[in-house]
């Protein structure tokens, strides 16, 4: 590895987190590297990414109490859904990971890494995030069970009414696809919590 592939602002970051995540940080680079030596590395949205010809590879960040590795484009979430490691408990592909015996062996991970910038380098990949021309939608329905529980609680009704029609969208469908009673109810206390705290429904992978 050429010292000049390393970004001095991630050596900042890596330096402010926690005791815990340096060494999960440190180690996550140095695979990133390893397996493709042409990555550069970049702060975006205040956490590190790592980019090839100027398409994300992918990122880690680190949190109070976890770190996040994330693995970037479809390909790369089949490939890890398939090997049964996609999570979405957390802010990344692998979960929340707070010590390296949560992450995949060494051989893995550069196997891993690999995969996402031959996807690149081949030109499978082209653009960090591949965006749909937008269409507009019609104004989702709330769920009774949402709009009954808003019902009691004010300051959560007076904030989801000033949600853009996309952000109660989200919430509507994420309420309307529980398929049980108790799910159901689960995240519509969930929801309202976090509608009061003024809050949109994938709050977590807005702020770092």
């Amino acid at each position: 590895m050429k010292t000049q592939e390393f970004n001095p602002k991630v050596d900042a970051y890596i330096a402010k987190s926690q005791p815990f995540a340096q060494p999960i940080l440190t180690h996550i680079r140095e695979l990133a590297h390893k397996a493709c030596p042409e990555v550069e590395e970049q702060i975006k949205w205040s956490m590190p990414f790592f980019t090839l010809r100027g398409v994300i590879l992918g990122h880690m960040a680190a949190f109070k109490q976890h770190c996040a590795v994330g693995m970037w484009g479809p390909e790369m979430n089949a490939i890890l859904n398939e090997a049964g490691l996609h999570s979405e408990n957390g802010m990344g592909s692998l979960g929340k990971i707070t010590s390296l015996k949560d992450l995949p062996a060494d051989k893995k991970m550069l196997g891993y890494y690999r995969q996402a910038a031959e996807l690149i380098l081949s030109g499978q990949r082209t653009k960090s995030l591949e965006r749909t021309p937008k269409s507009v939608k019609p104004a989702s329905a709330v769920p009774a069970e949402l709009a009954a529980a808003l019902k009691k609680n004010k300051a959560a009704a007076k904030v989801f009414a000033g949600f853009s029609p996309s952000c109660q969208r989200e919430y509507n469908e994420w309420i309307a696809e529980a398929k049980r009673a108790e799910t159901k109810e689960k995240r519509v206390a969930q929801a309202v919590e976090w509608i009061a705290e003024g809050k949109q429904r994938n709050w977590k992978y807005q702020n770092c």
